[in-house]
């Protein structure tokens, strides 16, 4: 019999049936994967590193639409708002994707370089070492809690005749909700972040 021009199996086709299961699912597994793809369980191992090696494809693939050259940009706080939208819009396409991805280490180089490229911004801003990583996983709780607030629907509140404020707040609000949360909280993140740098400057 002859071979098949295309390969069965491959990396890329490996996280990208993974990324659907876990959309579809909230969950995959293996075997799932193997059987997605018309293949024996061993088989995907022969490509990745068990299931940490699927999660690494996965964070890969979600990680792909975020706007790494927006780091590149100047000044660099118009960079880090820029990325900022850019990393949640990419995880709000897959929000089931994300408390796997989040709960888990970072290993992909893809992903690690835009976390230089980011710890390299803010060095050369001016920061101090030790505000770098404090600043971006603060950005990062703020981006991620934010696409999974895209997900939620959009009355998170069901209000009673005993709460007519909390019903009036959520009238005087409007649509939106979740873009205005984040534009409010991202916003104040760059505010304290441009005090920080000027209070370290000199």
């Amino acid at each position: 019999m002859a071979r098949p021009r295309t390969p069965l199996l491959d990396r890329e086709r490996i996280g990208a049936v993974a990324l659907q299961l876990l959309a579809e699912q909230g969950e995959f597994s293996v075997p799932q994967i193997a059987r997605a793809l018309g293949v024996q369980t061993a088989s995907v191992y022969h490509h990745v590193d068990g299931r940490a090696g699927v999660i690494e494809l996965i964070r890969e693939r979600v990680c792909s639409g975020i706007d790494g050259e927006a780091l590149a940009s100047e000044p660099w706080d118009r960079a880090l708002e820029a990325w900022a939208r850019s990393y949640r819009a990419a995880f709000a396409a897959y929000p089931r994707a994300i408390p796997l991805l989040m709960t888990t280490p970072v290993r992909a180089p893809a992903v690690l370089a835009q976390y230089e490229q980011a710890v390299a911004l803010l060095g050369a801003a001016g920061f101090r070492a030790e505000d770098v990583m404090p600043l971006l996983t603060g950005l990062e709780n703020l981006v991620l809690g934010s696409a999974l607030d895209l997900a939620a629907p959009e009355a998170m509140w069901e209000p009673t005749p005993q709460t007519p404020l909390l019903a009036a707040a959520l009238a005087a609000g409007g649509p939106g909700r979740a873009d205005a949360a984040f534009d409010l909280a991202l916003t104040g993140l760059l505010a304290h972040a441009r005090a920080l740098r000027e209070g370290t400057a000199g």
